[in-house]
């Protein structure tokens, strides 16, 4: 490859589908966005076939789907049943996948091994899993190869905040208090020695050890694409505050604290809360609102275009999630102009800051509660400057956040991989803003 090249990418993101969200979505948009800065084939897991050539992909030019199902599909089930289904037990499904997603690389390999040897990829990059947990043995071959690895990036693990033990009970996390195990996992130390480890967190970046800390790069995985975001929160007229939370309606989520927060205001006509996402909690937290009459709005799922247009019919984003790892509806509510509230702990908390909204200091739950019905009743007093920090929120996202600027972000750091640049790029700051920082 010469200097003026673009960088020839085989690019690993197993979970990768438009149609799904969370992981698969991030992986896709991703590797979609880096189309414009590198020439990049993707190599995906079979069920996600479908959904690329819908989406107008070509397979064995674009793509190419691996069928790891042998493995996948029988582990896969295996961890629903021990999570119990429903989309909790993340922490036991990161564990089962322990097992079949090494089998994945296994035949990325056996695809792609000769074609590495003979120099016709410039680098590897592992965009999927998120999961530090799961080790990449095609880290040890590309090396032996010659070819670059790229990790990340990767994020989980934050640990369960003390005092909400029932949630994580009720999340089926128990698992999670065993997590540090993973650590002692055959291949931690050849997937760490990857050329460049993209850190998703300041959490994940406190458990790489700092033999490897050389190759970290602060690199939240979540962005948005501008053309899906382009209303604007309504920030002007009188009426009440009007604040919407969007997501799973389950324990860790904190839907009920913020019900229960809210309570003076809703009562006294002073804010609407227009909940939009389903959950098994459901028809408790309906129960809870009962009182409030149509000051609390529930909207169930909603397809995403219908979720931004009740979202900009908002100011505040309130959000008071206990346990998030990355936080990508923050960011959306950001680029809308919203104003977010958000818990002082993990992902949301460094997406956030001082000057793009407000963040409730993690206690225990009624120190929560507390500090959330504050941030609310400020809001409902100083409506100026929640409008200016909605700007900011919005503004911020379009500086650092969006997927044309994550894809140039990833150029620089692939260039600095390829030895086309000296110093190791750093977007944020000394390795990315800390917990309660506020970078702008």
């Amino acid at each position: 490859m010469t200097m003026t090249e673009r960088p020839r990418i085989l690019a690993m993101a197993e979970a990768a589908n438009p149609e799904w969200v969370s992981v698969p979505l991030v992986g896709w948009s991703m590797v979609q966005a880096l189309r414009e800065v590198a020439d990049v084939h993707v190599v995906t897991q079979i069920r996600n076939r479908e959904a690329f050539l819908r989406a107008g992909q070509v397979e064995g030019q674009d793509f190419t789907a691996i069928d790891s199902e042998a493995l996948a599909r029988p582990l896969w089930r295996l961890g629903d049943l021990l999570s119990g289904g429903g989309g909790k037990g993340w922490t036991i499904q990161q564990a089962v996948q322990t097992i079949s997603y090494p089998y994945f690389e296994h035949l990325v390999w056996r695809r792609f091994g000769a074609d590495l040897r003979a120099g016709k990829y410039d680098l590897v990059h592992r965009i999927t899993p998120l999961s530090p947990v799961q080790q990449s043995p095609i880290a040890a071959k590309c090396r032996r190869a010659g070819v670059p690895f790229v990790l990340g990036p990767i994020n989980g693990g934050v640990p369960w905040p003390k005092g909400f033990e029932a949630e994580m009970r009720r999340e089926k996390e128990w698992l999670s208090r065993l997590r540090g195990l993973y650590r002692a996992l055959p291949g931690r130390g050849a997937t760490l020695r990857a050329d460049a480890i993209l850190a998703g967190s300041r959490q994940t970046i406190r458990d790489i050890p700092a033999a490897h800390r050389d190759r970290v790069i602060y690199l939240p995985e979540n962005a948005i694409d501008p053309a899906r975001f382009w209303r604007q929160a309504n920030h002007s007229g009188p009426g009440p505050l009007r604040a919407c939370f969007i997501g799973r309606l389950v324990p860790l989520k904190g839907v009920d604290m913020l019900i229960e927060a809210a309570a003076p205001l809703l009562s006294s006509g002073r804010m609407v809360l227009e909940i939009i996402g389903d959950g098994d909690m459901r028809e408790s937290l309906t129960a809870q609102a009962a009182p409030f009459g149509e000051a609390v709005i529930f909207h169930g799922w909603k397809r995403h275009e219908e979720v931004q247009d009740i979202a900009a019919g908002c100011t505040v984003l309130a959000f008071p999630s206990i346990r998030e790892f990355g936080g990508g509806v923050v960011l959306e509510a950001m680029a809308l102009g919203l104003c977010p509230i958000v818990i002082d702990y993990a992902g949301p908390a460094e997406l956030v800051t001082d000057q793009t909204g407000y963040k409730v200091p993690l206690g225990t739950r009624a120190e929560v509660i507390a500090g959330l019905a504050a941030r609310l009743r400020h809001c409902t007093e100083a409506p100026d400057q929640v409008a200016a920090r909605g700007a900011a929120a919005r503004q911020r996202v379009e500086a650092l956040f969006t997927w044309p600027q994550k894809a140039r972000q990833l150029a620089e750091i692939y260039d600095w991989v390829l030895g086309k640049r000296v110093a190791k790029p750093d977007f944020f700051g000394n390795d990315g803003p800390r917990q309660g920082g506020a970078t702008p």
